[in-house]
């Protein structure tokens, strides 16, 4: 990893850039897969999967048998882990529900609101190098709990042509019945326009490399909604001197290891804990059976000293990172002051791993420097907001005028008749 001291504020941009290809890089690709499965539906899905998964497929669908086989094949520990991971993750977004909203806001006028589920969601489980099967119970759970009444999953298939075990036991288990043996661009494709065997959605969620991640971001100009731009793992630790350095290197470590792409810093007051860290990712990295991997992510990642907590604030919210775990004595100065951040992990017991699986938290969350805009995936990611009014007689006589005047002003005048016309 890099070592950086004390970088002026002008070489922050340059310092906090990911290391990923530009759009335009990819999106020539991304639009050619996109104009074949919109013309040529599944034909095109199979091209690709042949293409890209290099597995040839004579139908996309995952039968019941296949699912059973999986469900079966699932070792009993396992199996226990992912529904205790379960219970957590549906506490936590159940307690997220919220009430109908409702005020009178004039002697007469009453306005308020209601949730209602987003009926068709698409939801895209990464395979590859690491079939995420937490990534299935971070979507699927809220998408139950939010009464979507059409939930599909799209995952790659293997060189068998097979969605990994774990991936179709845990979406059963989550009540997710409809299953493809799609990836990449192409899956997104085909949630995004429909096709002979895949339904078209309303909106898609779900990580996935730089390709799927601009192919999301594609989806939006054909009227698909997406949960978030969220492309490649990315994590940044605070620390101080009393912070463990072989902590802070597992933590880095262990986002790392996510693919080549992925970037992590550490961000600390003290110079004898970079160089300790240092150390310790060497002495880890070389346990680690994603090592080719993980030691690609470290060449992108930074080891960044500041003199004091006030620059580390500044530069960790300027970097906006998907990930943010603090290990310092003064939490409470970072935790009040993080604006720009996906999740946030305090204290050294606080594994950026706790999130990704089991504490209850969702670990879908905005990259790039999106935490900007975007929150994490939640329960309301699911639903919609409507607002309904009611007016009386004497609700439209106290706010007519008001009404009147402001049409008129405007010049649109059939609005202000429309509420001429009730007031004679």
């Amino acid at each position: 990893m890099k070592k950086i001291y004390n970088p002026i504020k002008e070489s922050w941009p340059a310092l906090l850039k990911r290391p990923t290809v530009t759009i335009d890089d990819i999106e020539i690709t991304v639009n050619k897969v996109f104009n074949e499965v919109k013309q040529q539906g599944d034909a095109a899905v199979l091209k690709y999967t042949n293409l890209f998964d290099r597995v040839q497929l004579d139908t996309l669908s995952v039968t019941n048998d296949e699912i059973q086989k999986a469900i079966k094949s699932v070792p009993a520990e396992l199996k226990e882990a992912i529904k205790i991971a379960k219970a957590n993750i549906e506490k936590f977004h159940k307690a997220q529900k919220t009430e109908k909203v409702s005020i009178e806001t004039t002697k007469g006028i009453t306005c308020w609101q209601e949730k209602r589920p987003i009926q068709k969601i698409g939801i895209y489980i990464p395979g590859g190098t690491a079939p995420l099967f937490s990534t299935v119970l971070m979507l699927a759970i809220p998408a139950q709990l939010a009464g979507c009444s059409e939930i599909i999953l799209c995952s790659p298939p293997n060189k068998k042509g097979e969605i990994h075990p774990a991936i179709l036991y845990t979406a059963q288990l989550c009540g997710v019945t409809t299953l493809y043996k799609v990836g990449g661009i192409q899956a997104i494709a085909a949630m995004a326009f429909g096709t002979e065997s895949i339904p078209k959605t309303y909106k898609i969620f779900g990580p996935g490399n730089q390709y799927v991640t601009v192919a999301k971001q594609l989806a939006t100009r054909y009227g698909i909604a997406i949960d978030m731009p969220a492309g490649p793992s990315e994590l940044l630790v605070v620390a101080d001197k009393n912070a463990n350095a072989a902590f802070i290197a597992s933590d880095l470590l262990s986002q790392a290891e996510h693919g080549i792409d992925s970037q992590v810093l550490l961000v600390s007051t003290s110079k004898q804990l970079i160089t300790a860290v240092a150390q310790e990712i060497q002495q880890q990295l070389n346990k680690l059976p994603r090592k080719e991997i993980a030691q690609k992510a470290i060449e992108n990642s930074k080891l960044i000293y500041v003199e004091n907590d006030v620059i580390a604030l500044g530069l960790i919210n300027e970097y906006g990172p998907e990930h943010f775990i603090i290990c310092t004595g003064n939490e409470d100065f970072y935790r009040e002051g993080i604006q720009n951040a996906g999740a946030v992990f305090i204290g050294k017991y606080t594994p950026e791993s706790a999130g990704d699986y089991a504490s209850g938290t969702n670990h879908t969350l905005p990259t790039n420097g999106y935490t900007k805009q975007y929150s994490g995936v939640n329960l309301d990611s699911f639903l919609k907001s409507i607002t309904f009014q009611k007016i009386t007689k004497e609700g439209l006589q106290n706010i007519g005028k008001t009404i009147e005047i402001m049409a008129e002003a405007e010049g649109l005048l059939a609005h202000k008749n429309a509420v001429s016309l009730r007031l004679q």
